[in-house]
Order: C-alpha cells, then sequence, then structure tokens
C-alpha cells in the first residue's frame, strides 16, 4: 500500500472531501437501512402493546418491565460483543448479530403471557447487543473527528426514518392483519418486520470491509490516504489501551456514561410512549395513530442533520449537546399536559423527539475523540452498555408511576428532570478536545438530505 503520509502533500481539500464522500456514499445508506432495522425491532413492541395489552391482560408496569428488561441482556453482552468484532471484524460478526437477532424478534409473535414476553424481550438484548457501539467503532476506523459528528448524526437518522416508517406500517400491519389465520395484528407485525434484518444480516459480507487495508472498492492510493488521515487524527493524549476495569473506574468514562444515560431516558421516554401518547391525543385507529406518530420523527431527521453538520462546521461540542437535552426536557413536560388540544401536543411530540433524538449523535463526538484501539472497542461499549441501562429504567419507571398515578404526566417530567441533569453534567465539563471546523464539510462530506 502506498504510504498517505508521504503522498499527503498531493492532496488538497477538494480530494479529501472527493475521498470521505465516496467512502460514506459506500458505508453508510447501508448501515443506516440496518440500524433502522434494529431500531424498528427494537421499539416496535411500542406498537404491539396496542393489541397486547388488551389480548395478554399486560398493565403498564408490565409492558415496562417487558420493553425495558431487553437492555439487561444488552448490558451483559455488550462489552465482550465489542471485543469479538475488535478482533474477528465487522463483516462476520454484525452479519451474525442481525442474523440471530432477527429469528428471536420474530418470536415474540409466540408470547403467551408475561413471564414469555420477559424471556423473548431477555434473549432479543443478547442478540442485537453488541450492534451499535460496533458501528460507532468501525465508523473510527474510516472519519476523522471533524467529520465524524455529520457522520454519526447522519447514521443515526435511522432511528427516526424508522419511526417514520414503522409508525405507519406497524399500524397498517395490526390493522389489516389482526384475527388472520387466529393471530392478532400484533403478532404478525413482529414476524413480517423481522424478515429485514435476516435479508442484511446475509449481505453484510457482500458490503462492508473490515478494515480500510481490505477495502477492495477503493484504490491503494485512497486506501492510504484513509488511514493516514484517521491515524494521524488521534490525539496524542488517546487512551489506546486499557483494562475494562481500568475504563469503568475513570471518572471521565463514568462521566460519560451519566451523561449518556440520561440521553437515553429522553430517547426512550419518546419512543417507547410516543403511541401512547399520541393514541391518547389523537383517539384514532391504529392506523391513524401510527401516521401521527411518523411526524415527530420526521422533524428528528432534519434536526439530527442540521445540528451535527453545524456542530462539525464551527468545532463546538458541549452547547450543541447540551440545549437539545433541555429542549427535549421542556417538550416531553409540555405534550401530556396538552394533550386534549391534539396539533399542540403533537407539536411538542416533535420538538422532544427531535431535540432528544439529535442529543444522541452529539454525544458520541465526545468519547470517539477521546479513546483509541482496543480502548475505544471497550470504553463504547462500556458507555454505551451502562447508558443503556436507561432503556430498563426508562419504560419500567414511567409504565410504574403512571399505574401509580393514572396518567403517564408524571413519568414524563422524571425523564425531564433527568435529561436537564444530564444537560449540567455536559455543561460542567472542562471543555474536551472539540473537532477543528472542517472547512471541506461545508461542501457535503455526506450526501444532502
Amino acid at each position: 500500500m502506498a504510504d498517505g503520509r508521504a503522498d499527503a502533500e498531493t492532496w488538497s481539500e477538494a480530494d479529501d472531501t472527493r475521498l470521505f464522500r465516496k467512502v460514506s456514499l459506500r458505508l453508510i445508506p447501508f448501515l443506516m437501512l440496518c440500524y433502522a432495522v434494529a431500531y424498528l425491532d427494537r421499539v416496535n413492541v411500542g406498537f404491539a402493546k396496542l393489541g397486547m395489552s388488551e389480548e395478554l391482560g399486560f398493565g403498564e408496569a408490565a409492558y415496562g418491565l417487558g420493553a425495558g428488561i431487553f437492555f439487561i441482556g444488552y448490558f451483559l453482552f455488550e462489552v465482550p460483543s465489542n471485543a469479538i468484532l475488535h478482533r474477528v471484524g465487522a463483516r462476520i460478526w454484525i452479519a451474525r448479530i442481525m442474523i440471530s437477532w432477527s429469528v428471536v424478534s420474530a418470536s415474540c409473535a409466540l408470547v403467551q403471557g408475561p413471564i414469555s414476553f420477559y424471556c423473548v424481550r431477555f434473549l432479543l438484548g443478547i442478540a442485537e447487543a453488541g450492534f451499535f457501539p460496533g458501528i460507532i467503532l468501525y465508523l473510527t476506523y474510516w472519519f476523522p473527528a471533524a467529520r465524524r459528528g455529520q457522520i454519526v448524526a447522519l447514521f443515526m437518522v435511522a432511528i427516526p426514518l424508522a419511526g417514520m416508517v414503522g409508525g405507519p406500517l406497524s399500524g397498517f400491519i395490526m390493522q389489516s392483519l389482526d384475527g388472520a389465520l387466529g393471530w392478532g395484528g400484533w403478532r404478525w407485525m413482529f414476524v413480517i418486520e423481522a424478515v429485514p434484518a435476516l435479508l442484511l444480516g446475509l449481505m453484510i459480507p457482500l458490503i462492508l470491509s473490515s478494515r480500510v487495508e481490505d477495502a477492495r472498492w477503493l484504490t491503494p492510493r485512497e486506501r492510504a490516504r484513509v488511514a493516514h488521515v484517521v491515524r494521524t487524527d488521534m490525539p496524542t493524549d488517546a487512551t489506546s489501551h486499557a483494562s475494562l476495569r481500568d475504563l469503568v473506574s475513570d471518572p471521565l468514562i463514568l462521566r460519560f456514561a451519566l451523561i449518556y444515560f440520561c440521553c437515553v431516558m429522553g430517547q426512550y421516554g419518546v419512543t417507547f410512549w410516543l403511541p401512547t401518547l399520541v393514541a391518547a391525543a389523537a383517539k384514532g385507529s391504529t392506523m391513524q395513530i401510527g401516521l401521527y406518530s411518523a411526524l415527530p420523527y420526521a422533524c428528528a431527521v432534519v434536526a439530527m442533520v442540521l445540528v451535527c453538520r453545524h456542530s462539525d462546521r464551527v468545532g463546538e461540542r458541549r452547547w450543541h449537546l447540551a440545549m437539545p437535552m433541555l429542549l427535549g426536557a421542556s417538550g416531553l413536560i409540555a405534550a401530556p399536559l396538552l394533550q386534549d388540544q391534539v396539533w399542540l401536543s403533537t407539536t411538542l411530540l416533535c420538538l422532544a423527539a427531535a431535540a432528544t433524538l439529535t442529543a444522541t449523535p452529539m454525544f458520541w463526538t465526545l468519547p470517539t475523540a477521546t479513546l483509541s484501539g482496543s480502548a475505544a472497542a471497550i470504553g463504547i461499549a462500556a458507555i454505551n452498555s451502562i447508558g443503556n441501562l436507561a432503556g430498563f429504567a426508562s419504560p419500567l419507571l414511567v409504565g410504574w408511576i403512571s399505574d401509580a398515578t393514572g396518567s403517564i404526566e408524571a413519568g414524563m417530567m422524571l425523564l425531564a428532570g433527568l435529561l436537564i441533569g444530564g444537560a449540567a453534567l455536559v455543561l460542567a465539563m472542562k471543555r474536551p478536545r472539540d473537532a477543528a471546523p472542517d472547512e471541506s464539510s461545508r461542501d457535503a462530506v455526506i450526501p444532502e438530505l
């Protein structure tokens, strides 16, 4: 392979822009699709609840426990999963993750009561563990920090896209197939929405390259340039080798994990309870609820890309993370209180969804600029696994509070308080190593939406 360092003087900013656009066009659309399918299989239980609770007699607390127990399995297996990915490569391991979770997700259709519901959700968490932090780690192999904010944001646009498509799709399946062959529509939804994960898992070995050096779709000179830019971008004080014990006892890692916990509490407050909040406001059919639910996610697509692109351009991270958390908190507080006014409540849900979903990709610009090598594989997974315990706590606490109080407002206020606390932690940090403003990113490192 050519020496990317020796060849660097022959590369202009325009050449780098074209090169990283080529890399992003190869990787990001496919990874977005994979994550959209993953996220849909994770949160479609929010729509299943509309039929499952009635058919199986679930209360809010039972549903909240089942929705959240996914993250216990996810927490237990995420760090070892990412360590294996770092050793064997993304092509093999991401394919294994997607194929196994498709099988488990489809088996949610066989749930007969609370115990089987809890068991299948726990197994789904084990099957999917390592996918998200594995992709975040994988992107650090291909993109320098100055381009990573908008790249991670574009990848994570898959979350609101999954909501935009998944809401109407789930509503359509549940309404049109309800009673077919003696099954409730929610059972058909689980089976049908698991199929794309299986197909994409089989495609991964044909599309992804585990390392830059293996990317035959780049020329040798291009491979050398990508590897050189990513390697020299890492700060000299980055942690590259550390044990799991060292990382999880590091105060900075623990702070990252706590901030991410607050982000995820708000995010899943939206994704798991949005159908319920919309149903309370709109009071329509399952299909109508699905269509209303797509609006907040559409707003989130725009907000995620614009905010993260602006952060890359100006090289600032903390305020670009803290402000969405604060705005998300205000939306979560106000929307349930005004649910008798459909369009005002929906507007506030749009604000909550756009803000909380924007906070997540902005968060990942901080730890990925601090960790490298094996420490990145373990540290990113550790932060994500600890933070994602919020995925267990969020639906469980909101469900319990809703059952206890008879309304969902108090649960949403709890989530808002955590978002405010997380924003305070971000702003209290010493100014992190922000990415230098990247002028070439103005010419669209990523495809324009």
